[in-house]
């Protein structure tokens, strides 16, 4: 008898074997589709494409989320560098100024009672005063207009130009108690003769400095406004002194005294026509 055990059906319909697919994102999109169609209609085929979908799905929002962190770490990252960098700042400003306060070996001296800052920005707090001359030990820094200096092994601040290499003279070095003051950038001989002059005369308010003409221009001269006898004894005041003030010649009522002739004294001068312009209503000061 024949044996049929090995003989093919093919008549028999045969149901189709459960595929395992591998491939790229795109392969799987595909096979979603035709599952759709052609696949559509097994159920175990159907399950496989599901669990794909749902792979990719979860691949595409671990991704997302993955840069979200990245992101917010980068954040982090530029946060810290920030107040890292603002530190480093600091301490390196403290540093500097520590070096500063400690290598200070020059001296100079106060020409008038000076504000004390803490440090030379805009944003600098006053924190106390220090009265007309003093001597000061300075760092040789400058910042704004403003000198460091050192007081009690800390440094302070102030305005550069009322700092002097040479110390006021005796009695004419007091404090300048009336408000009146002269603009920056004069010589610091002006400087002095106005310290000086307003310590002695307080009730002259009115000093003339910076115009367009001459010595004035570039401030090495000052008009000192006073009349009669005051105006000689301002003027006699500011020539005992010319050594210590750098001046270098004085005119009032039509007279000049200079250094160069100091042996002749005070030496008539041609009329030049006014009160004003014969120095009449002012002593004029020029200084070297």
């Amino acid at each position: 008898m024949a044996n049929h055990g090995h003989k093919r059906d093919t008549n028999a319909r045969r149901k189709p074997r459960l595929v395992i697919i591998a491939g790229s994102i795109s392969t799987l999109a595909t096979l979603a589709v035709v599952g759709v169609g052609v696949l559509g209609s097994d159920p175990e085929v159907q399950k496989v494409v599901s669990a794909n979908q749902a792979s990719i799905g979860n691949s595409t929002a671990d991704r997302k989320t993955e840069s979200s962190r990245s992101s917010a770490r980068g954040a982090d990252l530029d946060l810290d560098t920030l107040r890292s960098s603002a530190t480093y700042s600091r301490n390196a400003d403290r540093l500097a100024t520590k070096r500063a306060v400690t290598k200070a070996h020059d001296n100079l001296w106060t020409t008038e009672e000076l504000n004390l800052w803490d440090s030379a920005t805009d944003q600098a707090a006053q924190v106390g005063t220090i009265e007309a001359g003093k001597k000061v030990l300075v760092t040789g820094r400058e910042q704004n207009g403003r000198s460091e200096i050192v007081l009690g092994g800390a440094s302070r601040w102030v305005t550069a130009e009322y700092l002097d290499d040479e110390k006021p003279v005796e009695g004419i070095g007091g404090d300048c108690t009336n408000g009146t003051s002269v603009p920056s950038g004069v010589s610091p001989n002006i400087v002095k003769v106005h310290q000086a002059v307003c310590a002695a005369f307080p009730e002259i308010t009115t000093y003339g400095t910076f115009r367009g003409d001459g010595e004035h221009s570039q401030g090495l001269a000052v008009d000192i406004m006073v009349s009669g006898d005051r105006g000689w004894e301002v003027a006699e005041f500011v020539r005992a002194n010319f050594s210590d003030l750098g001046v270098n010649y004085i005119i009032y009522s039509q007279q000049i005294w200079s250094v160069d002739r100091s042996g002749e004294g005070w030496r008539g001068m041609e009329d030049r026509g006014s009160t004003t312009a014969n120095h009449y209503d002012h002593v004029h000061v020029t200084t070297y």
